[in-house]
Parts: C-alpha cells; sequence; structure tokens
C-alpha cells in the first residue's frame, strides 16, 4: 500500500477558523412594507372626539334641536367605525382637491388612498393577524407609489404640493435590490474595520514624526551653519543661503511657540 500524505490545507481548515477581529454583525429587524415606516406615512389617523355626528346627518336641522340622547344615536361613537373612516376620507379630499364636487382628480384619488392607507394601518395594528387586510394595505400602498411616480414625472409642483399636504415622504423603488446577508455585511464591516485600523496608525505615526521635527530641524540647522561656515574658509563658491537658515531657525520658533501653547493649555484644562 502507498502511504497516503495529507497536504497542511486538508490537515488544518485556517478559512474556517474564527476570526480575531473584534466585529459583530447583528441582523437589522425587518419592518414590514406595510408599516409607517416604509409607507411615508408622516402622522397617523387621528382620533376624533366621538361627538361628531355621521356624514349624512351632519345638515340636520331636525338633530340641531333633537334631545342629547337622540344625537347620540348618530354620532360617531356609537356607530360603526366606518363612520369615522368616511369623516376622515372628507377631510383628506379636502386638503387636495380641486373643486368642492372633485372625488376624480388625481389629487383626490391620493388623499382617498391615504385616508384608507392609515384607517387600515391603524386596523393592522389591533389584528395583525389578518392576512386579507393586509394583501389589501400592500396593493394600496403599491397603487399610491404609482401614482405618486407619475406625478413626480410630469407635474414636480403638484408631486410636492401632495407631499405637504398629506404629511407623505415618497420612497421609490431601490434601483437595484440585494439581499441582507452575513457575508456582505461581514466584509463591509471588515474594511471598516481595516480602514480604522489604518488611519490610527497612520495618526501615531503622524504624531511620532511631529515629536521628532524640532530635533530634526535643529540638527538641520546645525548642518547647514556648519556648511556655509567651511565652504567660506575654504573659499569655495557658497551652496547655502542665508535666507534658507534664516528660514529654517524662524520654523524651529515657530514650532517651539506651538508646543509651549499646547502645554499651557493641557496644563489650564488639568487645573481646572
Amino acid at each position: 500500500f502507498r502511504p497516503v500524505v495529507l497536504s497542511l490545507n486538508q490537515i488544518t481548515r485556517s478559512y474556517a477558523l474564527k476570526s480575531d477581529l473584534k466585529i459583530k454583525w447583528v441582523r437589522p429587524e425587518k419592518i414590514p412594507c406595510y408599516k409607517p415606516e416604509k409607507s411615508g406615512d408622516l402622522q397617523a389617523m387621528p382620533k376624533l372626539a366621538g361627538t361628531e355626528l355621521m356624514k349624512g346627518f351632519r345638515e340636520s336641522k331636525e338633530l340641531e334641536t333633537a334631545n342629547e340622547h337622540v344625537r347620540n344615536l348618530f354620532s360617531i361613537e356609537h356607530n360603526r367605525r366606518r363612520e369615522m373612516v368616511e369623516i376622515f376620507k372628507d377631510d383628506m379630499v379636502r386638503r387636495v382637491y380641486r373643486h368642492e364636487l372633485d372625488y376624480g382628480s388625481v389629487e383626490a384619488k391620493l388623499g382617498l388612498m391615504t385616508a384608507r392607507i392609515r384607517s387600515l394601518q391603524e386596523y393592522m395594528e389591533q389584528f395583525p393577524r389578518q392576512s386579507v387586510v393586509k394583501v389589501q394595505l400592500k396593493e394600496l400602498i403599491d397603487k399610491r407609489k404609482r401614482f405618486l411616480r407619475y406625478l413626480r414625472r410630469w407635474d414636480y409642483r403638484r408631486f410636492e404640493y401632495i407631499l405637504e399636504k398629506l404629511d407623505l415622504v415618497y420612497k421609490p423603488y431601490p434601483t437595484k435590490f440585494h439581499w441582507i446577508t452575513r457575508k456582505d455585511s461581514l466584509r463591509k464591516l471588515t474594511d471598516i474595520h481595516c480602514e480604522q485600523i489604518k488611519q490610527s496608525r497612520l495618526e501615531e505615526y503622524r504624531q511620532h514624526l511631529e515629536a521628532q521635527q524640532i530635533e530634526f530641524l535643529e540638527k538641520k540647522l546645525s548642518n547647514l551653519e556648519l556648511i556655509r561656515k567651511e565652504q567660506i574658509e575654504c573659499q569655495v563658491p557658497v551652496t547655502v543661503e542665508a535666507e534658507q537658515i534664516k528660514a529654517v531657525r524662524k520654523q524651529v520658533e515657530e514650532l517651539k511657540r506651538k508646543r509651549e501653547a499646547i502645554a499651557e493649555s493641557r496644563r489650564e484644562q488639568e487645573d481646572a
């Protein structure tokens, strides 16, 4: 039998070892698409007092002089939730309609859809397992987004007016969809971590060089003075100008002055 020789890669699985980097990835919380955070609704459905009359009995003269118990029978508080939703729809349409009988323009349709979406969102908060209502709400949000995309393309002023009046934020579809995976997220976190290490080491190296800067310049100044003196004594062409020596000496004095100011400010902070 031939002896079987295992390679080093087969013995040690270095690619599967746990990383020593202090990087922790937590999967982001999934937010359903029908939530206001995703749909773009900045306000929820308002809470009415309950004493308002139903939509068809607001202008009734008989109820103005009727008994209190009779008025309660026609108030929102003692009727179905649908009556309150109808009042909310009228209020949203009145914010953006073109005239009093307008229920067919794009603005009025967007107001009706927004009122319906917010009422269904409130309903889903109470009954989150209603799958039929959930599907209806998703379809309404997508339909409103298509209407807003149309307005944004062909009439941007009206688009901004609608967003302001209905308290909406337009969130377009992403141009490129990608799944949130642990592998890709760890790659990004590793790149960020490596960049932070790189910047911190560069900063340490810069501070180390700045600490040696005065000593280096003083040595440079003494060498320049010595070279100039020897060139003058040997009567050879002088390559080191006096202005160059003055510039180096001025630079050394400025650095010393800055170091003293920084040290003094640190002492004041420690005393305070």
